[in-house]
């Protein structure tokens, strides 16, 4: 008659080992009395190798489903003649002002760090940029470009 031992010391022992969780750890049922022997780390790690405590494969999450639905999102209503609505209610007039304000600064900055403007021009311009009187740009560059017709003058 075998005795039943209580083998949730070696399967915590185990994971402190492999650093897996407890409910990973999987004991051969025909070796139980070799697991139980079992006393140190050392022992453990050659069980382990030995192929009779074995450590079950990670289940993540499968991102399948998700990455099919993202797909078909991607794919509709992106061509020309299957947009409905306005260029304005497809991309918020917002968002096209607070792209284009973030690029213009970006430039500004630049150029000030360039010392291509001095500290006061720069603040004329940047608060033409947040007045929304730049249009692009281009019309930065020519306006960066009078500054300095003006300066040389």
């Amino acid at each position: 008659m075998q005795l039943v031992v209580n083998l949730r010391a070696k399967k915590r022992l185990t994971s402190r080992v492999t650093g897996v969780g407890i409910h990973r750890i999987k004991f051969d049922s025909d070796h139980l009395d070799d697991i139980a022997d079992a006393i140190t780390r050392e022992n453990i790690r050659s069980l382990i190798t030995a192929n009779t405590i074995k450590i079950k494969s990670f289940t993540g999450t499968s991102r399948g489903r998700a990455q099919h639905k993202l797909d078909q999102r991607k794919k509709r209503g992106t061509t020309q003649g299957s947009k409905k609505g306005t260029k304005g209610a497809r991309v918020g007039k917002k968002t096209v002002y607070v792209a284009k304000v973030r690029s213009l600064r970006r430039l500004l900055k630049i150029a000030k760090d360039r010392k291509d403007l001095t500290n006061p021009e720069f603040w004329v311009l940047y608060k033409k940029v947040g007045g929304n009187t730049v249009r692009n740009k281009a019309h930065l560059r020519t306006l960066m470009d009078e500054i300095k017709t003006k300066r040389t003058d």
